[in-house]
């Protein structure tokens, strides 16, 4: 297997596996297993919905190797510092540690996947250009 595509496929199972650890933190906060501190109403639900998102479509999407995987694990990783900042400023005072801790995982995930899916454009790029010289 090519270098590429062993980093596209790291990137689509970690998309997949942070998405379905979020898809199971949210549900079962919306099922009724309240954690014991305080829940920001909206963040299982957040959490539930980027889950989804992430498993059934940025996932696959980095998976097969479309021209949109890294927009859209750009898109998914942004949306992850939006609700961090939002979380780190606006609800500073009740934002549970845990759910700090929670986020900040993504994110660095997230970060490892964008580093993985730019690493194979540049490759991709540099193999284009080989062929080219030839």
């Amino acid at each position: 297997m090519k270098t590429k595509s062993i980093l596209t496929k790291i990137a689509a199972f970690l998309a997949f596996i942070i998405g379905a650890m979020a898809i199971f933190a949210g549900e079962q906060v919306i099922l009724g297993t309240l954690p014991d501190y305080y829940v920001i109403v909206w963040l299982p639900i957040y959490n539930f919905i980027i889950g989804i998102a992430s498993v059934f479509f940025t996932a696959i999407v980095i998976w097969k190797n479309t021209r949109l995987a890294l927009p859209t694990a750009l898109a998914t990783f942004s949306v992850h510092a939006t609700v961090m900042v939002l979380l780190q400023t606006t609800y500073r005072e009740v934002v549970a540690p845990d759910s700090i801790k929670a986020m900040t995982v993504r994110m660095i995930v997230w970060i490892i996947i964008l580093i993985l899916l730019f690493s194979q454009q540049v490759n991709n790029k540099k193999n284009k250009e080989k062929q080219n010289e030839r």
